[in-house]
């Protein structure tokens, strides 16, 4: 019988040099959106002033503007693409799951209430958010873990567990807001996703952490590949199944709790972006993963610098784009599942 149409563009893009050059699509998309977002603003930079400002001149307007300003918060913005896209891909491998995320998981929602805290109630200490709101995720994916845990760790229940941790910390950050109202808006850039001001000491905080967890991921990418098969096949092929899933589940809370302590409460580049690979190049993890890496950072980028010039002077936080950006996407991923 001849092949359908549907069967041959999938045996297109599961070939491999078309996985390649796919991922050479996503490195330029990445790389535009790092000029772009370094070029446009209030002051218009050319990408050969930007590229003598970064690696040639030592002072001057431009170099200041590049340097103190621009630079430090694109390559935090990428990062920050890089860790939630990549964690996204990791846990909707890992719970067999397309709606995983660390939203669902629960992880931004400790983080997020950790950060609340820390800003309403005491904000002569806001310098404590990146630490205190990455402690508060790992302990929600901590507690997670401990709810879902009955005699091993099955996907479902992990998102059930998930779920029901994030409704009871969202609601504890809504009475906050409540009863504290006149405190909130200095929490509101913090809820809704947000790079302004984010500097040199930013970078330094969540690379490490984007570094260990890409490297970690795509050295267990052939395990996450064996893991979305199931227990029992993953089994036989001779996976440590609970093991496994404890270290990537870990993996994927670590990247995004590092993302979100650093920019805030930002959503659906998790949720999103590895779909936008995995329709394009399949659901290989080890393409996927960088994949997602790529695409990630630069879709961040570029929505930040929407979110900072698109009603200038006026500034808006860059999780309202990634939202407005995201939601039609993900009503075309339902309709085309149907």
């Amino acid at each position: 019988m001849p092949e359908s149409k549907t069967e041959k563009v999938n045996g297109f893009r599961d070939k491999a040099r078309w996985k390649v050059l796919m991922l050479f699509v996503f490195a330029f998309f990445a790389c535009a959106g790092f000029f772009i977002s370094n070029s446009i603003g209030t002051m218009e930079i050319s990408i050969p002033d930007i590229l003598n400002a970064i690696f040639i001149k030592k002072e001057g307007a431009i170099r200041q503007v590049i340097w103190n300003i621009r630079l430090p918060r694109t390559i935090v913005a990428g990062l920050v693409g890089t860790n939630l896209a990549v964690s996204g891909a990791i846990l909707q491998g890992v719970m067999r799951n397309p709606l995983a995320d660390p939203h669902i998981i629960g992880i931004s929602s400790g983080a997020g209430l950790a950060g609340i805290i820390i800003l309403i109630l005491f904000p002569h200490l806001t310098y404590l958010v990146p630490p205190v709101a990455f402690i508060g995720a790992m302990g929600a994916a901590v507690m997670i873990y401990a709810l879902a845990w009955k005699g091993g760790i099955q996907p479902l229940r992990v998102i059930l567990s998930g779920v029901a941790v994030s409704s009871f910390l969202s609601a504890c950050i809504s009475g906050l807001m409540v009863f504290y109202s006149d405190r909130v808006s200095g929490a509101l850039m913090f809820m809704a996703g947000g790079l302004s001001a984010r500097s040199w000491p930013h970078v330094k905080m969540i690379l490490p952490y984007t570094i260990f967890g890409c490297i970690a991921s795509f050295i267990m990418a052939e395990k996450l590949n064996i893991l979305v098969l199931g227990d029992d096949i993953a089994k036989g092929l001779g996976l440590n199944v609970e093991t496994d899933r404890l270290l990537l589940t870990a993996l994927g809370a670590l990247l995004a709790a590092s993302a979100v302590c650093v920019v805030g409460l930002l959503g659906f580049v998790g949720l999103i972006v590895p779909h936008m690979v995995r329709l394009l190049i399949g659901s290989d993890h080890k393409f996927l993963l960088p994949g997602s890496a790529l695409l990630g950072a630069g879709l961040v980028m570029l929505s930040d610098t929407l979110a900072r010039t698109l009603f200038s002077p006026q500034e808006i936080p860059v999780g309202i784009i990634t939202a407005a950006l995201g939601a039609p996407f993900f009503l075309f991923l339902l309709r085309r599942e149907r």
